[in-house]
This record gives structure tokens, sequence and C-alpha cells, in this order.
């Protein structure tokens, strides 16, 4: 592995493990604002589940901007 590494192949890098706290908040999060179950939250990816956190902020951010 070393001898690749040094030839020029890179690992693939990516998110080798995800804190525990961080995804028991965005399924609360998105469970408390869609309604979904846990499971099928958890069988987003990563990627996918921060994208749905980010538009339901956005959503909040825009209702409680015109209040």
């Amino acid at each position: 592995m070393r001898s690749q590494l040094r030839e020029g192949v890179r690992s693939p890098g990516g998110i080798v493990s995800y804190p525990l706290k961080s995804i028991l908040k965005e399924v609360a999060f998105i469970a408390y604002h869609f309604h979904w179950g846990k499971d099928d939250i958890l069988e987003l990816s990563h990627k996918e589940r921060h994208a749905w956190v980010k538009e339901i902020s956005a959503i909040n951010e825009k209702i409680n901007s015109t209040r």
C-alpha cells in the first residue's frame, strides 16, 4: 500500500466516521419537520441528509423572515 501511495495512487478519502451526536441531531431535525421515520432518514446518505437539513433550514428562515 505504501508503495502505491508513493507512486501517486491516492486513497479515496472522504468521511471515515460521522459523530453520532450530529447524526442524531440531523435525524431529529428532519423527523420533526417532515414526520419521516427514523429508519427512512438513516437510510439516506450523509450528503442527502445534509441537503434536507439545509432545505428545511432555508424554508424556516424564509417563513421567519416574513413575520
